[in-house]
């Protein structure tokens, strides 16, 4: 029975590690079970918190293809499957680590590679997708303006040109037309 509840867990984490776009390692030594609960709130739902043996995790990590975590999976150590934006996550475990010095950010694994505690802090510093999107979208409306700007610009230099040249040639007129009126 034992070997079989083994086999299960191997079987979830490395279905976890082949279905998250990001993870992160980290030591809960001393957190209470309602602060692990806290955490998973926290983290929200594009993110699974699992605590599970480090041999399992290991045997899982290496079923899925992900490799160079080994030397993380060292005492009580659990996992954030991130799916989708890793930002969010990334924020969240590193806000609860600073209110709760228990919880201790190991590194990660992101796009095949794995992730250093400092860039998994950076990675928690981006700005969320939405608000780069909205930027960008912002910038670019920025310049279509400046460009519709540029566009008009010759016109209205040209209407410029126009009106001035007809008003010389209204000054003009009007001089030599009082002269020959005498």
């Amino acid at each position: 029975m034992a070997i079989q509840w083994k086999h299960t867990q191997v079987d979830q984490i490395t279905e976890h590690f082949k279905g998250s776009t990001a993870t992160v390692i980290t030591e809960y030594r001393g957190l209470s079970v309602g602060k692990l609960t806290e955490l998973r709130r926290a983290l929200g739902a594009d993110a699974t918190y699992t605590v599970a043996k480090n041999t399992l995790v290991k045997r899982a990590a290496a079923e899925a293809g992900v490799e160079g975590l080994d030397d993380l999976f060292v005492g009580p150590t659990a996992i954030t499957f991130i799916k989708g934006e890793p930002v969010e996550a990334a924020k969240a475990l590193k806000a609860f680590a600073k209110d709760n010095k228990a919880l201790v950010i190991k590194g990660g694994y992101m796009d095949g590679a794995p992730l250093s505690v400092s860039e998994v802090e950076r990675i928690a510093d981006l700005e969320s997708r939405e608000v780069l999107l909205s930027k960008l979208a912002g910038a670019m409306k920025g310049n279509m303006t400046k460009a519709a700007g540029l566009f008009a610009a010759p016109a209205g230099q040209v209407a410029r040109l126009f009106a001035a040249l007809e008003d010389k040639k209204r000054a003009e007129g009007g001089a030599e037309a009082a002269p020959a009126a005498e």
